[in-house]
């Protein structure tokens, strides 16, 4: 049998300072993160080994540390940087990674704000090098 089972990390919130205006820059916002990875399971199923799958604490980390990193003007690039770094893992078949900007500054009332990013290895590249 042949699976493509889905790990989802959902509401990861991290602190970055992601924006086109100076004052989100300088003060900084929460975004959050959500995260849906295509894999195969079977292998960690049968050891029982975190090792055999991938390990979402670890994950969580590795975006919280690039939603904290170096500013971008867009959440377009910033979810890319996320699905580059989800897709270095060669058991992820595929990915989609969702950067919400709840905080976003919008002079009408609004509950979220998102960009949704897909990557696979089966897809043919959006840009040079790059699998989206």
């Amino acid at each position: 049998m042949n699976f493509v089972d889905m790990i989802e990390l959902t509401g990861l919130r991290a602190f970055g300072r992601h924006g086109v205006f100076d004052f989100e820059r300088e003060n900084g916002q929460d975004f959050v993160i959500d995260v849906r990875l295509g894999l195969s399971t079977a292998r960690a199923a049968e050891t029982d080994d975190v090792a055999d799958t991938v390990h979402y604490g670890e994950l969580a980390e590795k975006i919280v540390a690039i939603v904290g990193g170096e500013p971008v003007n867009l959440i377009e690039t910033l979810a890319h940087r996320i699905a580059d770094a989800v897709m270095e893992d060669e058991r992820i078949s595929h990915a989609a990674v969702t950067v919400h900007k709840p905080q976003a500054p919008i002079a009408a009332q609004f509950q979220d704000v998102s960009v949704t990013v897909h990557a696979s290895r089966d897809l043919p590249p959006h840009r040079e090098g790059k699998h989206r």
